[in-house]
Formats: C-alpha cells, structure tokens, sequence
C-alpha cells in the first residue's frame, strides 16, 4: 500500500474532495481486483468532522471485489444507529459497520509494564496496564488493517489519533480506564496538544511491542470546521510514527 502525504496545492489552504477520494482510491489500487479481505477501523458520528466517512466509502467502492468491513472505533460510546451511519458513511450497507464492545470483544495481546508506567507518570501511575483489542484485529484473518482518523488536540492524550484508534477506540477497558485516568491525573494543562505526552508514550509502547506484527496503515486527516462545514487541510497515510 503506498504511503503519502498530501497537502493543499500552492496558493490554497484547503484539499477538495476529489483531491481526498483521488488519492485514497490510489492508495489502495493494489489491492484491486484481488479479492482480499479488508477491515477499516473508522471513527463514530462524534468524529464526523474527520472526514473518515469520505474515506471509508472512497475504499469501500473502489474495492467491490474485495471483502470490505467496518469495525466502529467506539471505545466506551454506544454503537452508531442506522441514520448516523447513513449520514457518516453514505450508502454502504449498515450491516458492514460493526459495532465494538470494550467489554466483551476483546482479546488481551500484551501488558505495559508497571515500571514503565511510573516513569512515564513520574509516579503517578505505578500498576501495570492490560493492552486488549477487539479479536477481529488480531484473529480477524483480514490481508490488511485500515484505521482512518483524524489528528487534534486532545485532552487525555495530548494529540489524537493514530493508536488511539486502536488502543482505546476498539480497545478494551484495562486500557481505556488506565489512559484517562492516567491523562486526568498527569493534568489536561500538561498534555493538550503536546505529542510525547505520558499517554502517548504508553500507547508507542504498546503498538512497537504488541501490533507490530498486523498489517496495519493509518490514514489520518487534519481538518477545522465552522458549523457543518469542514476544511481538509491534509492527508496522512502510512505506518510511521
């Protein structure tokens, strides 16, 4: 899958949709006529301002010979109704959007050590915390992982999202309650907006230790909005950090 970075053309400040939906249907021109199998990892209706739906429905289309399925980054949130995804997602089939339950599917891929965590919180957090992910990211059988999601600030890690995505949007609860609270008590002054934030760290950990192995792209966007109306500033696809 190509990796790339897409910003606006000399002279503008904005990516139109077209720009978005030409690049993503040619970052996933290989995988065209393959019949192989695909899950995108997609942002719920209160990350609308994304764009992750552009993005999911270019892919979803430009892959009708492919297995093409949506695993909704929930975290702790209730599941999306069947007119958020109609609005979020357009016309691709409510069935193909599935919902994530932090509580029950999930399966544990590894720990973040105790000491790890009170030196990332300079004592603060002084437990070891439990990494689980929904069981379709690593049992899924899927040839590749697609998480679409958008980078801004963020009070409890600093700057979403990249695997924020994955280790609290379909995440399971050892690691949703220990972030946030790790984020509450390292304080919201110290981490907004910052990108080596103790949360951060503890989620870097745990994608170079525990996810390495998947076959995982990020497709991130950076993006401001004034009511419904939404600029896409850039396009961000690839593994790296």
């Amino acid at each position: 899958m190509k990796e790339f970075c897409l910003y606006p053309s000399a002279g503008k400040t904005a990516l139109t949709k077209e720009e978005i939906q030409k690049s993503v249907d040619e970052m996933v021109s290989a995988y065209k006529g393959s019949g192989k199998r695909l899950l995108l990892i997609v942002p719920d209706y209160t990350r609308y301002q994304s764009c992750a739906g552009l993005i999911a429905n270019t892919i979803y289309h430009a892959l009708a010979d492919c297995q093409v399925d949506l695993l909704q980054a929930l975290g702790t949130h209730a599941p999306m109704t069947r007119e958020e995804c109609r609005i979020m997602y357009g016309d691709i089939p409510f069935e193909k959007i599935l919902p994530h339950n932090w509580k029950k599917d999930v399966v544990k891929i590894g720990e973040i050590p105790a000491e790890l965590a009170r030196e990332v919180s300079q004592g603060i957090l002084e437990e070891s915390i439990c990494v689980e992910v929904n069981r379709l990211v690593v049992e899924g059988g899927y040839d590749e992982i697609i998480s679409i999601g958008q980078v801004v600030p963020h009070e409890i890690v600093g700057m979403a999202n990249q695997s924020k995505n994955i280790f609290v949007g379909v995440g399971g609860s050892g690691m949703i309650d220990a972030s946030h609270a790790l984020g509450a008590f390292y304080g919201m002054e110290r981490i907004m907006g910052k990108d080596f934030s103790p949360v951060r760290r503890v989620f870097d950990y745990a994608e170079q230790n525990f996810l390495m192995h998947i076959p995982l792209v990020y497709v991130l966007t950076t993006t401001t909005n004034k009511g419904d109306e939404v600029t896409i500033h850039g396009l961000y696809i690839g593994r790296e950090r």
